[in-house]
């Protein structure tokens, strides 16, 4: 059941791959709270993913883009004012990627031109975008802009890598720009620190499967899924936010505030024969 909660509302989404992603969840909810908006991914990905199948259910028009490329991120805006006809209201950055978790380089390993394009993919994009839609004066006043981080921005996360670098500059990037853009155009910033989701990019971190299973027993609420994500961001592009920016939103069950939970600590003394245990006086 719909709110019309973005009724007349414009949007980008960036980053929708397949029906596994977080951002086609929020395409799907946008939709039905009646915003119209453009999709955005790599020529690639709108290549080997199904985002079709999503711009024909949402009615919303692909256009390619290299998040990395501010040309390119100029094209997306000026096409979506045009098609959607008038400046955006709310802009999603749900874009991630390293290759050293791909090649499988350990951090203590890392090859630093894979680390050089972790960052411009998934951090620095973000500020390419807010400082396209700053230049060109694209966003609309009380716009709210969200980009998808994570919890290994702030803690250490075996197997996360080098994105934990990449989450923390997208998380500083959305204070730093955040300031100037509510000061100069009341434009909210804004970070989700959403709980481990199983998406295309996320399956591929290493130890993936333990991760959300810990996280599931540490977090009173559990884990919060990609449509409670959908959720989070409408309610953060709506009206009912307004003044709310330059945070770090945790959206996690509770996960970020949790030293140890009862179900993790009796998972924990499961793992140990207690006669072996030495007693330590």
């Amino acid at each position: 059941m719909g709110y019309n909660l973005l009724k007349g509302k414009r949007g980008i989404i960036f980053g929708a791959l397949n029906d596994m992603s977080i951002a086609w969840k929020v395409a799907e909810l946008a939709h039905a709270e009646g915003a119209t908006f453009t999709l955005s991914n790599t020529p690639v990905a709108c290549r080997m993913g199904t985002l079709d199948e999503l711009s024909q259910k949402c009615n919303a028009e692909i256009i390619p883009a290299d998040a990395t490329s501010v040309e390119d991120i100029e094209t997306v805006f000026e096409k979506s004012m045009e098609v959607l006809g008038g400046k955006i209201d709310f802009v999603l950055h749900s874009i991630g990627m390293s290759l050293n978790v791909r090649k499988k380089r350990v951090y203590h390993d890392l090859n630093y031109s894979y680390l050089n394009k972790t960052l411009d993919i998934s951090a620095i994009s973000f500020h390419k975008m807010l400082q396209v839609g700053f230049k060109m004066d694209a966003i609309a006043e009380w716009g709210s802009v969200i980009g998808l981080s994570y919890v290994a921005a702030q803690r250490t996360f075996y197997g996360y890598n080098d994105m934990s670098d990449a989450k923390a500059l997208l998380e500083s990037i959305a204070r730093s720009f955040g300031y100037i853009y509510g000061r100069e155009r009341k434009v909210r910033v804004n970070t989700i620190s959403q709980s481990p989701t199983i998406t295309t990019a996320g399956s591929g971190v290493k130890g993936f499967d333990g991760l959300m299973d810990f996280s599931e027993r540490m977090s009173p609420l559990g884990n919060a899924t990609s449509e409670d994500c959908a959720n989070y961001c409408i309610a953060m592009f709506s009206d009912l936010t307004k003044k709310v920016t330059m945070q770090n939103l945790f959206h996690d069950g509770g996960f970020s505030n949790v030293g140890m939970s009862l179900r993790a600590m009796t998972q924990y003394n499961k793992s140990f024969d207690t006669d072996d245990i030495e007693t330590l006086d």
